[in-house]
């Protein structure tokens, strides 16, 4: 069954408009970003120019002007697509350049994808500001998950809905090969070595196989540092986190205190934003076979999902009183309890309550959990 995704049928909208901005699609490797401009240029009445700079040898700049002059030449209203345009050097000047020339003129629909915001964003703040809308592609939910291959929650939990590899899964050595390999790999060693320097590669690599190990769950960075073969220090492994997660691998949670600083200065919890990256270095079954291993794994897929619908995302703890995750909006400030089976000390939610009384308290069982899961509001379930 195909899958149309919901920022696939947004972007559709957006070219189909009068108004002329950048569409910028971020997210991670293998979410469908591709697939969904495919979907698109299928069903688009007019000329497309579609590249990639995902290329053993990063193209120059001259590159892209290459391509949108080609877009020119196929006439006025061309949809232009330029996938992992980060990786150029000095893209963002030359797409304001040429974005600039034909704005009046409306000649072209442009859109740009990459997989590594933070070096993409960086170029959009820098010389693209009020030309551009950004557009997230998150990590396939349990719903598309279950309606594209019939997956339940247990197999969701184990192989993350990575689409790519879901014919691989009835072969678990074979899956985990794939998702090391074609996903993992590719994303530490070509999209973030290629664009940002990090000096000891090995130690990069050794980091995030370590933050997988630690998923949903609060970890110091010296107590990282003392797993690490290699030798670094805790700001290298802090600029490493960063990194991941401007690659949509991980997020780090910062402790909630109602203080900046303090969030700032807190062990991060880690939560890795696909379960399939967690269960490729061990053995996925283990979410059937292990109840605790399946609450930790279902923690951290909520906390995915919380992630993937809010900026505002943290934890709490006061000694042994802790709240797994403090979500804040606009209007809403929530307090989250997970009820998944894992064998929990003790309760802090109604001490966080009584310190931050203005909070709305939430218990998340499995039932409300599996609803967030299939991409159900945090307000709805």
């Amino acid at each position: 069954m195909e899958i149309i995704r919901d920022f696939a049928k947004v972007l559709e909208a957006r070219l189909q408009e009068n108004l002329n901005f950048i569409q910028v699609v971020l997210g991670p490797r293998q979410a469908g970003k591709t697939t969904a401009l495919k979907q698109i240029i299928a069903r688009w009445s007019g000329q497309v120019q579609m590249v990639s700079a995902d290329e053993s040898s990063v193209p120059s700049a001259d590159w892209i002007e290459l391509n949108w002059k080609i877009a020119r030449a196929k006439g006025t209203g061309t949809l232009l697509i330029i996938d992992e345009i980060q990786k150029i050097p000095e893209w963002s000047q030359t797409v304001k350049r040429l974005f600039d020339e034909d704005r009046a003129a409306r000649r072209l629909k442009v859109v740009l994808l990459g997989s590594a915001s933070l070096m993409l964003q960086k170029g959009l703040a820098d010389s693209l500001a009020g030309r551009y809308e950004v557009l997230h592609a998150g990590h396939w939910n349990l719903k598309e998950c279950r309606l594209a291959f019939n997956w339940d929650l247990n197999t969701f939990l184990k192989f993350g809905g990575y689409p790519a590899a879901a014919e691989l899964i009835t072969d678990v050595r074979r899956w985990k090969d794939f998702i090391n390999r074609s996903i993992i790999e590719p994303v530490l060693l070509k999209d973030l070595l290629s664009v940002v320097p990090v000096h000891k590669p090995a130690l990069f690599r050794q980091t995030f196989l370590l933050s997988l190990a630690y998923p949903a769950m609060e970890v110091s960075l010296q107590k990282m540092l003392g797993q690490l073969q290699e030798s670094g220090n805790a700001s290298t492994i802090k600029h490493y986190l960063e990194l991941f997660e401007a690659a949509y691998l991980i997020k780090t949670l910062q402790k909630y205190s109602g203080s900046d600083v303090r969030k700032r200065g807190s062990s991060p919890k880690i939560v890795p934003l696909n379960t399939g990256l967690v269960n490729a270095q061990r053995n996925p079954l283990d979410v059937d076979d292990n109840p605790d291993w399946f609450g930790r794994i279902f923690e951290c897929a909520v906390g995915a999902a919380l992630c993937q619908q809010f900026d505002d995302v943290y934890y709490w703890r006061d000694g042994n009183d802790e709240v797994d995750f403090v979500v804040k909006t606009e209007n809403r400030f929530y307090a989250i309890e997970m009820k998944s089976g894992r064998i929990r000390r003790t309760s802090g939610l109604a001490k966080f309550i009584q310190r931050y009384p203005e909070c709305t308290p939430m218990v998340i069982d499995l039932e409300k959990g599996t609803r967030l899961l299939e991409g159900m509001a945090l307000n709805e379930i």
